[in-house]
């Protein structure tokens, strides 16, 4: 999976985020249904783009970095499929699409 990833790289201000799993069992042990599950609002940076250009053409630097946790908006995002066996979903998106940077 990791030699796959590495074939992506970003263009200008594009991030490549791994959504969290969603929590399909409480701590007590009870297994929850799909629909109960709500969508996961976080992910974890897997690639960054150079930034955008200003106006003398230099690159304005992204203010997230790989390995990066973040808070996404509930929708929105490219979805971005490697392998057809690939369990693990990844998009892209803008950084002016990403809400904060979770420490």
């Amino acid at each position: 999976m990791a030699a796959a990833i590495k074939k992506i790289i970003p263009m200008l201000d594009r991030i490549l985020i791994q959504r969290a799993e969603a929590l399909t069992k409480t701590k007590g042990g009870i297994v929850l249904p799909e629909k109960s599950v709500g969508k996961v609002l976080e992910g974890t940076v897997i690639a960054v783009g150079p930034g955008t250009r200003n106006t003398t053409g230099s690159h304005i630097p992204i203010g997230v970095k790989e390995g990066d946790r973040v808070l996404l908006p509930e929708f929105g995002g490219t979805k971005v499929q490697l392998d057809s066996d690939d369990k693990k979903e990844l998009f892209l998106f803008r950084e002016s699409d990403i809400l904060a940077k979770l420490e």
